[in-house]
């Protein structure tokens, strides 16, 4: 099985575009919903390459993240990234693009509340 990174954005009208490199080759296709967009892509992947068997890692710009992720509280998470909110929302809403620094410290911030929520449980 091949493991390949799926780069996610957010276009306009919400559409949503991916793009693969394979063997110096970038594979492009945009969808509704992400399950659309995989499917797409296996198929060029397929057709082109013949790779049967793929497992895609997600990579996600900030618009597309907060679109598939859209429980989150963007003010909650600049907090525990510690970047003014106002500034994260501009960021998912593409008004402006993080620098590495910046997406780094998001991305640190979103896997600490993975972590910490994976350890919760709920009494009823």
């Amino acid at each position: 099985m091949k493991n390949l990174d799926l780069i996610i954005e957010r276009g306009k009208n919400k559409m949503i575009w991916g793009r693969v490199t394979y063997k110096s080759n970038l594979v492009v296709e945009s969808s509704k919903t992400i399950p659309g967009l995989e499917n797409k892509i296996k198929k060029l992947l397929l057709d082109f390459h013949g790779i049967k068997e793929i497992n895609f890692n997600h990579l996600y710009d900030l618009r597309a993240f907060f679109d598939r992720f859209d429980s989150l509280n963007q003010s909650k998470l600049a907090h525990l990234a510690s970047i003014n909110p106002s500034l994260l929302r501009q960021y998912a809403s593409g008004t402006k693009f993080p620098s590495i620094q910046q997406a780094s410290k998001i991305e640190k911030a979103i896997h600490k509340l993975a972590e910490e929520l994976s350890k919760v449980s709920i009494y009823a």
